[in-house]
């Protein structure tokens, strides 16, 4: 099994206040397009509270629209069901093309306050505005005719509509957010909807990453890939998980064949890694009735049973991919989500049991999650640069004194040296792993400047180029938690023919420099307002393909945020895809 580098969430959650809630996703309509009724949405609440090998934890639901089916703007008849069995709600708020359905939304949130007050304003959770609609105008979303849609100034104007329906009502302090594709979230033109949001709840389905390797044994890689990078672009906000499955019938998608073994496995490795620990709206509780609908993703078949199609006891193997990076802690209104997030306490595994910090915690499924191999250090990413604050140097460049490194493939040895720029230590650093098969940090913000467009923010992306005129910073977060242990600067640059998911273009010959910077960037730096150099690390005087290199060790800056540079020398222009699975290429912190 690859070693893999997970966070335990039970440190990033609000002891006071956060709570985890897991539960389904649940239409309006059953396959055959009839209305929903009260009594179907209890039977089906309560036969999830009742699914043999959860342990009665599924109690809340995702709904996609306050408008009963067959209504233009009456309450939807969920709401009296979670009355009824006390079941925790997302609202949906449906977005489309027209004003009147909006608005007809609306009202019967409005309708709904009213009508069935505190018993139903204590039981939500949270209000999305929206669902997909950003996916559905991208060229992916057109192509695959997932019309309407919304552009992001729109969907900000309806969140901001929403909160002044709810303005002066007793769910005025709910978080409001939007739900959408985590491809949605990391294109930087979108980047307005997630500054007006509460929260972020992004859907990842890898049976649906057809241009890509996305066959069962990498589904939970693509799908911890997709929430981790979500996480990097929320700005502090909490990510939640509203939409993903595994399908137990339908057609192939590339690699992804849709199987009640497959959903089986998809459910071990990704649900059970992050049930208790995020809130988790699975997809789904039940598709198939009626009608039997391709793909079907429901748990349950087409008679409603506590008895699911496949064993959802968390007991199978849940280790096979890095989980998700921390997010912060959701209680009420999002305030203050500018600034810093601090960086959450280090575990080396997964809870083992209930979470027990405060008495509004929800509990994790108990005993089935089976520890994990080391811990990802992946931190959000704040909405504003943090002031570097100088002291003393803990990532210290190399002696004069030659390193040797090994290459990524074990055979090939290459020499990096760069001048000092303090006294060389007595005892130098012993240099941490030119891999990523222990502990490592992954940069959280990539941003390109060029100087032949000195003035123009390129915003944040997953692309490192170097190049005569194009350089590119890298944030790395490092928490406390690494107080005393050492951090090494590592490139890592494989052979080509070795990725999977990533690829670079090379051309020219040279190197690269690399410069620890003052200040981190942000999503607004340019060639021009980029930070002031602080000290140069190291350089790769003729960077080679297959070899990994060290350009520098020392203790840990921890508690802070740290800029990097990285410069082309000589003719060179790389320009890569940054990524750790399963051939990690690019700029990391390995940590020992």
């Amino acid at each position: 099994m690859r070693r893999s580098l997970v966070l335990a969430f039970a440190s990033a959650l609000s002891t006071a206040t956060a709570q985890v809630y897991q539960g389904f996703n649940y239409g309006s309509v059953d396959a055959n397009n009839a209305p929903m009724t009260q009594q179907d949405y209890e039977n089906q609440f309560n036969t999830a509270k009742r699914l043999q090998g959860t342990s009665g934890f599924f109690t809340s639901a995702r709904l996609f629209t306050t408008i009963q089916a067959g209504t233009t703007n009456s309450p939807i008849e969920a709401i009296p069901a979670a009355i009824a069995t006390n079941t925790k709600l997302l609202l949906g708020i449906f977005l489309s093309s027209t004003d009147e359905a909006f608005n007809n939304e609306q009202t019967a949130l409005r309708s709904a306050i009213g009508q069935y007050g505190p018993a139903f304003v204590e039981l939500v959770i949270g209000i999305s505005v929206g669902s997909e609609d950003l996916y559905r105008i991208s060229p992916t979303g057109i192509e695959n005719m997932s019309n309407p849609g919304e552009g992001p100034d729109a969907v900000v104007r309806r969140i901001n509509a929403v909160r002044a329906t709810i303005a002066g009502t007793a769910m005025s302090e709910k978080p409001v957010g939007h739900v959408d594709t985590w491809t949605a979230f990391v294109n930087s033109s979108n980047s307005a909807v997630i500054d007006a949001c509460d929260f972020i709840g992004t859907d990842a389905y890898p049976y649906y990453q057809n241009t890509q390797a996305n066959s069962i044994e990498n589904g939970a890689a693509l799908f911890f890939d997709a929430y981790n990078a979500t996480v990097a672009v929320s700005r502090g906000k909490p990510v939640w998980i509203t939409e993903t499955g595994w399908p137990v019938s339908g057609p192939t998608q590339n690699q992804a064949v849709p199987s009640l073994a497959n959903a089986q496995t998809y459910w071990d490795q990704v649900g059970c890694r992050v049930f208790g620990q995020v809130p988790t709206f699975w997809y789904t509780f039940r598709d198939a009735y009626p009608n039997t609908p391709s793909p079907s993703f429901g748990v349950v078949g087409s008679f409603l049973s506590a008895k699911p199609l496949y064993d959802l006891s968390c007991s199978g193997d849940s280790s096979a991919a890095s989980s998700p990076a921390s997010s912060a802690p959701l209680s009420s209104r999002a305030t203050g989500s500018s600034s810093q997030p601090t960086g959450p306490e280090v575990s080396t595994t997964l809870p083992s049991g209930p979470a027990t910090t405060a008495p509004s915690v929800t509990p994790s499924i108990p005993n089935t999650v089976p520890a994990v191999d080391t811990v990802m250090i992946y931190t959000t990413l704040a909405t504003r640069p943090v002031t570097y604050t100088s002291g003393t140097e803990t990532m210290t460049s190399m002696t004069t004194s030659p390193a040797v490194v090994t290459s990524t493939h074990g055979n090939t040895l290459a020499t990096v040296a760069s001048a000092p720029t303090h006294p060389s230590p007595s005892s130098p650093a012993k240099s941490c792993p030119t891999d990523l098969s222990g502990d490592f940090e992954f940069p959280h913000l990539i941003v390109p400047v060029d100087q032949s467009h000195p003035d123009t923010a390129a915003n944040t992306g997953f692309n490192g180029h170097f190049s005569p005129t194009i350089s590119t910073i890298f944030n790395f977060d490092l928490p406390s938690s690494l107080e005393g242990r050492t951090c090494s600067l590592v490139f890592l640059f494989p052979q080509r023919e070795s990725l999977q998911t990533s690829n670079y273009t090379l051309s020219g010959t040279g190197g690269i420099n690399v410069t620890r910077l003052l200040a981190p960037a942000d999503s607004a730096t340019t060639y021009n307002n980029q930070p002031a150099v602080n000290v140069t690390v190291g350089a790769i005087p003729d960077l080679q393909a297959g070899t990994s290199y060290t350009l520098g060790t020392g203790g840990c800056f921890v508690g802070t945020r740290i800029g990097y540079k990285v410069s082309a020398t000589g003719s060179l222009d790389l320009n890569y895809f940054q990524d750790y699975h399963p051939a990690p290429i690019g700029l990391y912190i390995t940590v020992c």
